[in-house]
């Protein structure tokens, strides 16, 4: 029997939490043993990266045990945000990129210095929406569906075209940000990449990372791509998206990645469909698997944290 909708969309608990607690347990137990010294953590292990940090800290967040963990990570996450007010992936680099999102997302960066990590959020939009690039692709008749349109995106790193995922995670940040910051210019952004993702939908309905076509073929989606975007639009309005949640579901039956399977569980579910099971023996390659795995875990129990701002 399919559960309720609030079940699926991850916001109330669910009657099996214990037993799924317990079965989230082990990879909890991995992300703390596996913290580095300085307080971040490392995709495989080795050097901190905000990336998998910033994901560590959310799948951590309201473990009793973790306290103390989740405050080096807040602590750690805080010394990579940049005069420019964005954040660097690790403390090596010197410039801002997409991760923003995470620290954001993440609460690392709250108070004054989340109030200068929106800004920078903000102000970043897709090389395409810049005059430059648009003057040049008009001169030769190249220019993208949503370039067109006006729908700026964000994009991995500044002054680079906009694609899928930072657009989505960026969506979700600057959804915790507007109750903490009211700007008309949040609501804004946020309808613009609505939009966006909209018209990078591949013909099947999903995602990949950002053309919808190549060498003039249309493109195929992806797994991970498809569920984070159907997170990002948990509200699309009033445009339909059954094929997009049927080829979800499609991507869900096939794929063996775990990072794949917990962005579709997390995008189903914000989409009402009921959670799916987990798939089984699908190994853990990376700490960010783990924690992702995590994530997608809690909002089958009924606390799924990136929509809790959207409330």
């Amino acid at each position: 029997m399919a559960r309720p909708l609030a079940y699926a969309r991850g916001l109330v608990s669910d009657p099996n939490r214990d037993r799924e607690e317990a079965d989230l347990a082990p990879g909890c137990a991995r992300l703390l043993a596996e913290q580095n010294p300085d307080g971040g953590w490392g995709y495989r292990g080795g050097a901190s990266w905000t990336e998998p940090a910033a994901y560590a800290l959310l799948a951590l967040e309201g473990l009793p045990e973790a306290g103390p963990a989740s405050d080096r990570a807040r602590r750690w996450l805080a010394g990579n945000q940049r005069h420019d007010g964005g954040f660097a992936p690790r403390p090596s680099v010197e410039e801002s990129t997409w991760v923003t999102a995470l620290a954001v997302l993440s609460g690392a960066a709250t108070g004054d210095p989340g109030r200068r990590a929106v800004e920078w959020l903000l102000s970043e939009s897709g090389e395409e929406s810049t005059f430059l690039f648009r003057l040049r692709s008009w001169m030769n008749n190249t220019r993208p569906q949503a370039m067109a349109e006006g729908l700026p995106g964000w994009s991995w790193y500044p002054g680079t075209a906009a694609w899928v995922v930072p657009t989505s995670l960026t969506m979700l940040a600057l959804e915790k940000a507007e109750h903490l910051y009211p700007d008309p210019r949040i609501r804004r952004r946020i309808d613009q990449g609505r939009r966006f993702l909209l018209a990078h939908r591949c013909e099947d309905g999903g995602w990949n990372h950002g053309s919808i076509r190549a060498l003039g073929f249309q493109s195929v989606s992806y797994p991970e791509t498809t569920g984070i975007a159907l997170l990002a639009l948990h509200d699309p309005g009033p445009t339909p998206l059954q094929k997009s949640i049927a080829r979800a579901e499609e991507h869900y039956r096939n794929c063996r990645s775990l990072e794949g399977l917990s962005w579709l569980q997390l995008g189903l579910m914000a989409q009402g469909r009921p959670a799916p099971a987990p798939v089984a023996d699908v190994p853990a390659r990376t700490l960010l698997d783990t924690a992702l795995a995590i994530l997608a875990g809690r909002a089958r129990q009924g606390r799924n944290v990136f929509l809790e701002a959207a409330r």
